[in-house]
C-alpha cells in the first residue's frame, strides 16, 4: 500500500535512511523524534511510504515551494529515494515517485525536480520511466566545508 507516513513510522524511515546513507552518523533519538514530528505536520512536506504487510519497505520526499514565477505555481522537489534491498524489483519506487507526482500535480505544482548522484544510472533508468527527463534543466549543489 502506498500511503503518506505517520508518526509512527519514524523508527522503520531511520532504517530505510541508513540503508541510503550508511555513513552517516547516528541521529540523536531525541532530534530524529522533533525533526520527524516537524515534517509530519509541514504541509508543504509530503513523506511517502510503501507498506507491505506492516514493512516499511520504500520512501521518498516530496516538499512543495512556494513560487511567485510561473503565475505563482508552487515548484516541488523528491528526495531521499529508497527502496529496502529484500524488497527491490517489485517496482515500489517507480510506485512511491508516481504517488509523490501525482501529489505535486494536485499542489498545482509547476514542475518537479529530483537530483540524483552521477553515477546512478539504474536509478536514472527508473527516474526517466516515470517521467523525468534529463538535459531539460541543469542542476548544481553545494555543501558546506566542515
Amino acid at each position: 500500500m502506498i500511503r503518506m507516513a505517520k508518526k509512527d513510522d519514524l523508527t522503520a524511515v531511520l532504517k530505510l535512511y541508513k540503508e541510503l546513507r550508511p555513513a552517516d552518523p547516528e541521529l540523536d533519538s531525541n532530534l530524529a523524534k522533533q525533526a520527524w514530528q516537524a515534517m509530519i505536520e509541514d504541509p508543504q512536506t509530503f513523506l511517502i511510504v510503501a507498506d507491505i504487510a506492516g514493512e516499511l519497505a520504500s520512501t521518498c520526499t516530496l516538499t512543495i515551494n512556494k513560487s511567485i514565477a510561473n503565475s505563482a505555481r508552487p515548484f516541488a522537489m523528491i528526495e531521499h529515494v529508497i527502496t529496502a534491498k529484500k524488497f527491490r524489483r517489485q517496482g515500489l519506487s517507480r510506485q512511491v515517485l508516481e504517488f509523490a507526482i501525482s501529489t505535486a500535480w494536485q499542489q498545482n505544482c509547476c514542475k518537479v525536480m529530483l537530483l540524483s548522484g552521477e553515477k546512478l544510472t539504474a536509478a536514472h533508468a527508473l527516474y526517466e520511466s516515470v517521467g523525468f527527463q534529463a538535459g531539460i534543466e541543469k542542476g548544481f549543489v553545494i555543501k558546506p566545508t566542515l
